[in-house]
C-alpha cells in the first residue's frame, strides 16, 4: 500500500529560499507547494491542509508569526518550522509558545532543514 505523502507549504518572501528547497524536497518524495506572499499562502491553507509548515517570519503582509497562529489554529496537527534571518531568544519562544515544532536561523544548509523535516515526518506518523 502506497503510502501518502507528505505535503509540504512552504512560504518565504525571499523566492530563493523555495527554489533551493522545493527540488531538493520533491527529490526525497515530498509534494511541495511554494509561496512568496503570506495572503496566498493563507488562501492556500484555508483550501487544504498540509502536513508541515516551512514559514519565514519577517514579511510583508501577514507575518509569519501570524501566518502559523492560523495555520495552528485550523490544523492543530500540522507541524510548523519556522526560518528566520532574524532568529532572536524571544520571536524562538514565541514560536515555541505558539506549538511550532522547530526553529532554524538563516542561512541553513539543506541537510539541516531536511532533518528537520523528517522529525517532524516522524511525530506526525507516530501520533
Amino acid at each position: 500500500m502506497a503510502t501518502e505523502q507528505t505535503t509540504i507549504l512552504i512560504l518565504d518572501d525571499e523566492p530563493i529560499v523555495s527554489k533551493r528547497l522545493k527540488p531538493s524536497l520533491e527529490k526525497k518524495g515530498y509534494e511541495v507547494e511554494t509561496f512568496t506572499c503570506s495572503s496566498d499562502a493563507l488562501k492556500r491553507v484555508k483550501e487544504r491542509q498540509f502536513n508541515i509548515v516551512i514559514t519565514d517570519l519577517k514579511m510583508e503582509g501577514v507575518d509569519g508569526m501570524q501566518f502559523l497562529t492560523e495555520v495552528k489554529e485550523k490544523y492543530p496537527d500540522t507541524e510548523v518550522i519556522v526560518i528566520t534571518g532574524f532568529a532572536t531568544m524571544a520571536t524562538a519562544k514565541e514560536s515555541f509558545n505558539k506549538g511550532v515544532f522547530d526553529f532554524l536561523a538563516k542561512p541553513f544548509k539543506l541537510g539541516e532543514i531536511a532533518e528537520v523535516i523528517s522529525r517532524a515526518e516522524e511525530k506526525i506518523k507516530n501520533k
